[in-house]
């Protein structure tokens, strides 16, 4: 178990007691018979899974939401290519293809034989009809930006499609692998947030909105069957809920866990693994650039200097996580540790503070979406600022709350905090009118420079550079990378130990002979 320190193992250690109060009340292993015979299913081709949200619907091309992918990626829908549990892109609805010496053509070679779930076959015009509406200006893809560069796409024939870029792209055949890139059927498009209609090897059986969604194999599917054919997907918001619905058998898994506090005692009990893995997870102190004194950098930094980041990992999530000093994923090899660059250092703090002009305390609200990290580590913050004059108010919202207030077109916010999950998404800081309205159009002319290199070595330079901006910017607070923590019934197999993307794949999950 990396990055845990002893005092964080400590305090795991401690909260053992809730568990053990859980097993006082009848969950614990006396009285688990009947669930846990329920969780698992009358077989081995079931399985319960928890999950902390509950997507807002269940069309991949039309939401932001990570919990929507969570559910349906490569279950329900699929793209051309799929990246898989390594992050590594493979084959999917495209068999090959091929690429101009220029990179700027990519020819796909589509599977035959391939159906939607109503019966419909997949063909190359679905791909042009995918891509066009994803580029389209009335788009409402959350990753739009997947396809800018994108020139044309064609269909000379029912199993081809070529497309041609406006430049290369290193990192286009990635790109389409993303949830927000699969293939919809045009006659099933607009309904497939209530009715998700894809070429997965799984269907949506059931929807209980605030309880759980279902999903049953294919007969039909044309690849290869996946082990499980029902899949029980139950949404449990509350970390003791999660613990005690794990402890009575109530579900099988649990891949992102939200009480690391009791990881020690999962581990300690036969009837579990426990794993540790890496996510894509940049979690950040976003500051609204668009109100003062928020859009000094010198304010910036003062809060950069005010907060300590090893401290939040500790006390918020139990020492799982990694301390960052920029918008970028430490297990990538073009990662470079800029926490040093702005220490902890709260007279530091109050200095910058002094000379920008700003008279303490200065009033702030933080609106906190309802994930663990943010709101425990909310309050971690806010006593932290506290100490040097900046009085935070935390407001705690749900998810359609924070889209509305914080993400969306209000963003009436000083402060949040969010975990970023999508993969190499440092782009965000060169988007227009993003979120926190951070704005130099020399990260975007740096951002788009990267997007036409294909080059590996210039790409890692480019990288660097872009790290290196926005933490000289001061963009946002960047506090830690998210770690994957999992408990799982022993003799479950194919959960994905890393999230190099947000999936909860369950095409290669089985139970163990």
């Amino acid at each position: 178990m990396t990055n845990r320190s002893r005092r964080a193992r400590a305090l795991a250690l401690s909260a053992a007691g809730l568990v053990a109060g859980l097993i006082g009340f009848g969950v614990g292993p006396f009285a688990m018979g009947a669930a846990t015979a329920q969780a698992q299913g009358q077989g081995k081709d079931t399985v319960v899974i928890g999950m902390t949200l509950e997507p807002p619907h269940l069309d991949p091309t039309a939401g932001a939401a990570a919990a929507i992918d969570e559910v349906v990626y490569a279950n329900v829908f699929e793209g051309l290519t799929r990246i898989d549990s390594t992050g590594t892109v493979q084959p999917a609805l495209a068999q090959e293809w091929t690429i101009s010496e220029d990179g700027m053509r990519y020819s796909f070679d589509l599977r035959r034989g391939v159906t939607f779930h109503d019966g419909a076959s997949f063909e190359a015009s679905d791909v042009v009809f995918s891509f066009e509406r994803a580029m389209a200006e009335e788009s409402v893809n959350a990753q739009k930006q997947l396809f800018s560069g994108i020139e044309t796409v064609e269909a000379p024939d029912d199993h081809t499609v070529v497309i041609d870029l406006k430049q290369p792209q290193g990192l286009f055949l990635w790109n389409l692998g993303w949830g927000d890139a699969v293939i919809v059927d045009p006659a099933s498009a607009e309904t497939n947030k209530t009715d998700p209609v894809g070429t997965g090897p799984y269907r949506v059986a059931e929807r209980k909105p605030g309880d759980s969604i279902t999903l049953v194999r294919r007969d039909d599917y044309w690849g290869h069957a996946p082990a499980l054919a029902r899949v029980t997907i139950k949404f449990i918001g509350d970390a003791a809920a999660q613990v005690a619905a794990l402890m009575a058998g109530d579900v099988d898994a649990i891949p992102n866990i939200g009480a690391p506090e009791t990881v020690a005692q999962f581990e300690s009990d036969p009837r579990f693994d426990v794993y540790v893995g890496t996510t894509e997870g940049e979690t950040i102190l976003a500051l609204n650039h668009r109100r003062a004194p928020w859009d000094d950098v010198r304010v910036r930094r003062a809060i950069q200097h005010a907060v300590d980041r090893q401290a939040i990992v500790d006390l918020a999530m139990f020492g799982f996580g990694t301390p960052i000093g920029s918008h970028f994923a430490p297990h990538n090899p073009a990662y470079i540790d800029l926490t040093d660059t702005v220490p902890h250092d709260p007279e530091k703090a109050r200095q910058l503070l002094e000379a920008a002009g700003v008279e303490t305390p200065i009033k702030a609200v933080m609106k906190l979406p309802p994930t663990a990290y943010a709101r425990r580590g909310g309050e971690v913050v806010a006593a932290q600022l506290r100490e040097v004059g900046i009085e935070v108010e935390i407001v705690p919202v749900e998810w359609a709350q924070w889209l509305s207030d914080v993400f969306k077109g209000a963003h009436d916010f000083d402060f949040t905090i969010v975990s970023h999950t999508e993969p190499l998404d440092i782009g965000i800081y060169a988007r227009d009118d993003y979120y926190f309205g951070y704005d130099n159009p020399a990260f975007r002319e740096h951002m788009a420079e990267l997007e036409r290199e294909a080059d590996p070595d210039r790409r890692a330079e480019l990288l660097v550079e872009a790290q290196e901006m926005v933490a000289d910017d001061q963009v946002s607070v960047f506090l830690f990378q998210l770690a994957k923590i999992g408990v799982k019934r022993k003799g479950l197999e194919g959960l994905w130990p890393n999230a190099p993307i947000q999936a909860n794949d369950m095409t290669n999950v089985h139970w163990a002979e």
